[in-house]
C-alpha cells in the first residue's frame, strides 16, 4: 500500500540567512545575497561577484580539530541538519533508528579541499598530503557525516545529478518512504564550490555572469540576463511517514504527493529545444499527484538566469501546463541567493514549503527588461500575499537531468 509522507522539520545554512526563518525572511524581504567574492583573491578573474554564505565561523558550530576534518560544505550540512533536528523535535531514541536514513546530496562535494591538497602536493611534495583529503572530499560524506551527528541507521546516501541533485534527491527520498522503505528521511543539498577553480571552470565555459553590478548580475527572465552567479549554503528536509508524524506528534508542515524525473538525452550542458526533458518531468509529477495542470497555483522555477534556461523553463511549462500556464505564478529565487547548484532545489523547496505555510509567494527579484520569450506571470520584483495550496519546484542539470516535485498544503484527510 502507498503511504502518505509529509514534511516535519527544516534546516537551511544559505546566503540571506543561516537558518530557515532568516533565509525565509530574506525572501520575503527580496534580500539580494549577493556581493563581491570574499573567500580568494579575485584580481585575475573575470568573474567578481558571487553569493557566499556570510558570518560563517565554523568554529562557532565544531570544535577546531572538527572543523579543520570537515569541508565547508559538509559542515553547511551538518548545521543545517542540527537545525533540522531541533525544528522536528526528532528524539532518536524514541523511534527505530533502522528506518531513518539520510540522504544529502552535492553537485561537486569538497572542491575546495581538493583545490587546497594539490596545490600542497605541487608546493611540498605527496607526503605532506593531508590523510584526511578522501573523508573531507568525496560526495558521500555530507550525508555519512549526517546520519553519524544525528544517529540514523537507515539508508545512506547521496546522488548526483548536477543542479538537480536536491530536488532529485527529495524526490527518490519521498518514494523511498511512500513505498514503504523507511519512516523517515533527511533529504536535500550542499554546496561549496565557490573556488577558484570553480569559479574559472564555470566562467570559461560561458555559464556565469561578469556583470560587476550585484543588482544586475542574477537577473532570471530578464531580457538582459547573461549567467548565473555561483552560491553557495545548504539546505534539508525531514520527509517523514505520515502516521509517523502524527504518532509522535510532529508539527506538518506540508504533503509531498508528486516527483517527476526524466532525462533530455540531448547534451550535456545545453536543455532540450522548447524544454521536452522538463515538461515531462513536470507532467510526470502532476500525473501522480492526481490533479490537472490548473490545481498548481506557484511554480519555484529552476530560473538560472541563464539565456537558454529561462526560455526553456519557459517553454517547458507552456507544454506541461497547456492553457493554465498563462494563470500559474512562477518566480525564480536565485536572484535573492544566487545558484547553489547540488544545493538549489533543496533551499527552493524550502522557499515552497514557507510560501505554503505563510500564504507568501516569493519575487522575481532585480527585474527590469521584460523578455517576450518569458511571458509567464514571474512575480517581478514584489511577492504576494497570496493563500496557495498546491506548490511546483523545478530543478534541471547539466547532462539533461530535469526534476520536479509538488507539495500541497497538509490536511488529514488528503
Amino acid at each position: 500500500m502507498e503511504r502518505r509522507v509529509v514534511i516535519t522539520g527544516l534546516g537551511a545554512v544559505t546566503p540571506i540567512g543561516n537558518s530557515v526563518e532568516e533565509f525565509w525572511q530574506g525572501i520575503k524581504d527580496g534580500r539580494c545575497g549577493i556581493e563581491k567574492i570574499t573567500l580568494f583573491n579575485t584580481e585575475e578573474f573575470k568573474v567578481k561577484l558571487a553569493a557566499e554564505v556570510k558570518n560563517f565561523n565554523p568554529e562557532d558550530y565544531f570544535d577546531k580539530r572538527e572543523a579543520k576534518r570537515l569541508d565547508r560544505y559538509s559542515q553547511f550540512a551538518i548545521v543545517a541538519a542540527r537545525e533540522l533536528m531541533k525544528d522536528a523535535n526528532l528524539q532518536v531514541d524514541k523511534i527505530n533508528p533502522e528506518r531513518f536514513g539520510v540522504a544529502v546530496s552535492s553537485g561537486i562535494g569538497g572542491f575546495a579541499t581538493i583545490e587546497e591538497q594539490k596545490k600542497i602536493l605541487i608546493e611540498k611534495g605527496p607526503d605532506r598530503v593531508s590523510p584526511m583529503i578522501i573523508p573531507m572530499a568525496i560526495l558521500n560524506m555530507a550525508a555519512g557525516n549526517i546520519s553519524i551527528e544525528v544517529g540514523a541507521k537507515g539508508e545512506s546516501f547521496s546522488m548526483t545529478t548536477a543542479c538537480a541533485s536536491g530536488t532529485h534527491t527529495i524526490g527518490e527520498c519521498y518514494r523511498i518512504i511512500k513505498h514503504g522503505y523507511q519512516e523517515l528521511m533527511i533529504a536535500g543539498g550542499t554546496e561549496a564550490s565557490i573556488t577558484p577553480l570553480g569559479i574559472s571552470g564555470f566562467t570559461n565555459i560561458k555559464a556565469l555572469s561578469t556583470i560587476q553590478d550585484k543588482t544586475r548580475a542574477s537577473i532570471p527572465f530578464d531580457k538582459e540576463r547573461n549567467g548565473f552567479v555561483m552560491g553557495e549554503g545548504a539546505g534539508v528536509i525531514l520527509l517523514e511517514e505520515l502516521e509517523h508524524a502524527i504518532q509522535r506528534g510532529a508539527k506538518i508542515y506540508a504533503e509531498i504527493v508528486g516527483y517527476g524525473v526524466t532525462s533530455d538525452s540531448y547534451h550535456i550542458t545545453s536543455p532540450a529545444p522548447e524544454g521536452e526533458g522538463g515538461a515531462r518531468a513536470m507532467k510526470n509529477a502532476i500525473e501522480e499527484a492526481g490533479i490537472t495542470p490548473e490545481k498548481i497555483d506557484y511554480i519555484n522555477a529552476h530560473g538560472t538566469s541563464t539565456h537558454l534556461n529561462d526560455i526553456c523553463e519557459t517553454m517547458a511549462v507552456k507544454k506541461a501546463f497547456g492553457s493554465a500556464a498563462k494563470n500559474v505564478m512562477m518566480s525564480s529565487t536565485k536572484g535573492n541567493t544566487g545558484h547553489l547548484l547540488g544545493a538549489a532545489g533543496a533551499i527552493e523547496a524550502i522557499a515552497c514549503i514557507k510560501a505554503l505555510e505563510d500564504g507568501f509567494v516569493p519575487a522575481t527579484i532585480g527585474y527590469r527588461v521584460p523578455d517576450e520569450e518569458c511571458d509567464l506571470d514571474i512575480v517581478p520584483n514584489y511577492g504576494r500575499k497570496q493563500n496557495i495550496k498546491y506548490v511546483m519546484s523545478n530543478s534541471l542539470g547539466f547532462g539533461g537531468h530535469n526534476s520536479s516535485i509538488i507539495m500541497k498544503k497538509y490536511k488529514m484527510e488528503g
